[in-house]
């Protein structure tokens, strides 16, 4: 898109000339890719997963916006150079998305903790667990959409090992209805 954008610059004869109708139809295309992306959003907020927030956001306005811009500027300033000039501030946001996607994949590759405040959630959930009376080394990782966690729980010592498992699997379980596992 970056390559045309400087291509059609030097040559603006190699500009097509568009309608006012495709001002419409393009804020028609953008509004219903901004009701689609809104509702992709949602959901991948709703099950935790980077890989749709992805998937929702790269594609949801960059070809309309890039129409509406130049349809517009066209329309209302007779301005050819707009094609170029639309798919040049498209092509850069997509490059700025991309990068941004690329590195967040990258950190979930590589296990990267959950936040501070997702984990202090958890810690908060696994102490107000009936039976635990202290949490410790509470260390976390994202595994694709998942988040494991690994923490030491303290229970009272005078209680069976099978107790103290109980309290465990009470923990988990709480845990994961807290975090959504």
């Amino acid at each position: 898109m970056l390559w045309s954008a400087f291509r059609k610059l030097e040559s603006p004869d190699t500009v097509q000339t568009v309608h006012v109708m495709a001002l419409w139809v393009a804020g028609g295309a953008l509004i219903a890719k901004e009701l689609l992306f809104r509702y992709m959003l949602a959901v991948a907020k709703r099950v935790k997963s980077s890989m749709l927030v992805a998937n929702a956001r790269m594609p949801a306005l960059m070809r309309p916006l890039r129409w509406w811009w130049a349809s517009a500027l066209r329309a209302t300033r007779g301005l050819p150079h707009s094609d170029p000039i639309a798919a040049l501030i498209v092509g850069f946001m997509v490059a700025k998305m991309g990068w941004g996607f690329g590195w967040d994949a990258l950190h979930d590759l590589m296990d990267r903790a959950v936040d501070e405040e997702e984990v202090k959630a958890i810690r908060q959930t696994l102490k107000e667990t009936p039976g635990v009376s202290d949490v410790h080394d509470v260390r976390t990782r994202k595994m694709g959409d998942m988040i494991v966690v690994d923490a030491h729980i303290e229970v009272d010592a005078t209680i069976t090992v099978e107790a103290g498992h109980d309290i465990a699997v009470l923990a988990r379980q709480r845990c994961c209805s807290a975090i959504g596992c």
